[in-house]
């Protein structure tokens, strides 16, 4: 049966219950999103009496059938069953539970905002049409809004949109290399979690969604450097909001990204001045204010800008929250070689080197100052203005245990060995270039890799390196990075594994266009320069309304954009408040829009579509519109163990 034909049985059967249709025999679809959310029996023994609907809707174990609710009422929206809100113009938004305002003399005021979920470059603006009108002065079809007439669109439909955004996503391994796609399956540990190393493309906050249901609280170290919403960091936003945009967009990731942390790891956001006080604000909230460990702060720059307008910029910063800080353990940087040669051995002490430890201190009680006569026949007395560091019963002991030193000055000092002190330096909250590197060796490193110009800006590995120590991470410990980049996180790991013999496993996201020609590539050609073996997967997020974009970008002439119109109408899913008729019937129509140049035409095509539907939910994999490869639903199966 024709998807067309399916419809209208639906919604023919549909109408064949009285309590979901009006006095016009109109199919009220609010009503059977009520029935369908509280599992109404009637609607659900309908929906089961038809052998195309219980098919379609219902999933048959054994001998009992489960209601695919979400399906269900996706199906609704997805394939637009009484697509015109015109009979809820007076109505909509006031209700009592299922039944409407004509029906009962209480009302009942719905406030139709939820909370907003941003997926990355959208508009936060609600309850406006998008349209397109030309403008005689600028020469050029202009974006407008009017105000919707449906302006509590959002009180039914949001939940199901974001239960169905953050569904797991269906996976494709699209490089031909052996080593690319996992033959025989992922490999995985005794319990079953994946051990491969993966390189994820695709909108990032959807694969943490899609990553959760393997690597839910295991992931021991997340690094992200995010963008910095500086206005040239390649990340666009609505103007109007800015600043908002940026949080809500940092707020959304954080959140999930909390859910991966093991108990004892930790998380590491490098930012600059710009928002690094207001993401410490929303970080607070998610991970808790006791939770907040250090701000870093790195000196990324070895020279002052001399045209900088007020200041120039030499640092950048880096939140340290713990998941849990009462249960995790700080690492300690490894001692420096000038560190321990400061403790010698002079008199051949058999417990080792130290280093001598002056016997008075600054400040003590006047009361407490003694002098003290040792057996050998010398004495101690603190210098004037100075006080004993140790009892005098805690002094004499040393003595005994052959813990004090009598220099050929005179002089009496306690020994600190070597061994009673950490074994590692505590960080300080300022790391220099001296330390971490800077910027500019940073590009250099990259160069050597990729060529110049590829990339601006990464970070380096050696910072990335000292994140790690003091982080705590362990040789099979797992390290997320969202915002990959040009996989420096990556490289990090795979040098520190190659140097100590570790197995750590990193997990990078990238959802630019980059990821494979310069992430993957990256992490590709470290291994081969440096001899290390190691291996990575490289997945995408298997492709929806992606595609239409790619179409539309290949398109090299308007007939062949109208060409695809009606394709994009009916097989992607387009935004709500697009006034499809109207664009179809009337301005690709007019001459002026014909005369467009074809960027532009084509801008104005992508901008129908609804970027909340860029990628194929697992739920829906098999569907043949889809057109996966029987192949990608193998794999995506073994990820998820279904």
């Amino acid at each position: 049966m024709s998807l067309q034909n399916f419809k209208e049985t639906l919604t023919n059967l549909l109408k064949t219950d009285a309590r979901l249709v009006d006095n016009l025999g109109e199919l009220l679809i609010n009503i059977v999103h009520e029935f369908a959310n509280n599992l109404d029996p009637n609607l659900i023994e309908l929906l089961l009496n038809e052998a195309q609907t219980r098919e379609k809707f219902f999933l048959r174990i054994k001998e009992v059938f489960v209601f695919k609710q979400s399906d269900f009422k996706f199906f609704l929206d997805e394939n637009k069953i009484d697509n015109s809100y015109t009979q809820y113009e007076n109505k909509i938004g006031l209700s009592f539970g299922s039944r409407l305002l004509r029906e009962t003399t209480d009302v009942v005021l719905n406030f139709p905002y939820k909370d907003c979920v941003l997926e990355g470059g959208q508009s936060t603006e609600e309850g406006t049409d998008i349209y397109f009108e030309y403008d005689v002065q600028a020469g050029d079809y202009v974006e407008q809004k009017s105000k919707r007439k449906e302006v509590f669109f959002n009180q039914i439909l949001a939940r199901d949109e974001i239960d169905r955004l953050f569904e797991p996503k269906a996976f494709k391994a699209p490089l031909p290399d052996p080593s690319d796609r996992p033959k025989g399956g992922f490999s995985r540990n005794e319990n079953g979690t994946i051990t491969d190393n993966l390189i994820i493309k695709g909108n990032n906050l959807l694969a943490l969604h899609s990553l959760k249901h393997q690597f839910r609280g295991k992931v021991k170290l997340i690094y992200i450097d995010p963008p910095y919403n500086t206005g040239k960091d390649g990340f666009a936003y609505n103007d109007n909001f800015n600043h908002s945009t940026w949080l809500t967009f940092m707020k959304n990731r954080l959140e999930i990204a909390r859910e991966l942390l093991t108990d004892n790891g930790s998380i590491w956001v490098s930012l600059d001045d710009k928002e690094v006080h207001y993401c410490k604000i929303i970080m607070d909230q998610i991970f808790g204010r006791e939770n907040f460990i250090s701000t870093i702060i790195w000196n990324s720059k070895y020279t002052v800008s001399n045209d900088a307008k007020f200041i120039s910029y030499q640092h950048e910063n880096i939140l340290f929250y713990a998941k849990n800080k009462e249960i995790f353990e700080i690492g300690l940087l490894d001692r420096t070689k000038e560190q321990n040669d400061s403790y010698r051995n002079p008199d051949k002490d058999k417990n080792g080197v130290w280093k001598a430890t002056p016997l008075h201190a600054k400040s003590g009680n006047e009361e407490n100052n003694y002098t003290i006569e040792f057996p050998n026949g010398l004495s101690w007395t603190p210098p004037k203005g100075r006080y004993p560091r140790y009892s005098k019963d805690r002094l004499m002991r040393i003595y005994h245990e052959g813990g004090l030193y009598f220099n050929k000055n005179g002089g009496i000092d306690k020994k600190t060995y070597l061994s009673e002190v950490k074994q590692g330096v505590t960080a300080g909250s300022v790391w220099t270039y001296d330390e971490v590197g800077h910027t500019h060796a940073n590009n250099e490193e990259l160069a050597s890799l990729l060529g110049k110009g590829v990339f601006d800006n990464p970070k380096g590995i050696s910072l990335i390196q000292r994140i790690f120590k003091v982080g705590n991470i362990s040789n099979d410990d797992i390290i997320l990075d969202f915002h990959a980049g040009s996989g420096t996180t990556a490289h990090a790991v795979l040098q520190l594994n190659k140097e100590d013999g570790g197995k750590r496993q990193f997990i990078l996201v990238e959802q630019m266009d980059y990821a494979e020609s310069i992430t993957a590539a990256r992490v590709q050609k470290v291994m081969e320069k440096e001899g290390i073996e190691s291996s990575f997967i490289y997945l995408e997020l298997a492709k929806n309304n992606q595609n239409a974009i790619e179409k539309i970008e290949k398109a090299s002439n308007l007939a062949e954009l109208m060409a695809f119109f009606d394709e994009m109408y009916e097989k992607y899913f387009l935004g709500y408040n697009i006034r499809i008729k109207e664009f179809r019937k009337k301005i690709s129509q007019e001459g002026a829009f014909k005369s467009l140049p074809l960027e532009r035409q084509k801008q104005i095509f992508a901008k129908m579509l609804d970027l909340n539907q860029l990628y194929v939910n697992v739920s829906d994999m098999e569907d043949t519109r889809y057109a996966l490869s029987q192949e990608d639903i193998t794999l995506t199966k073994d990820f998820y163990q279904f």
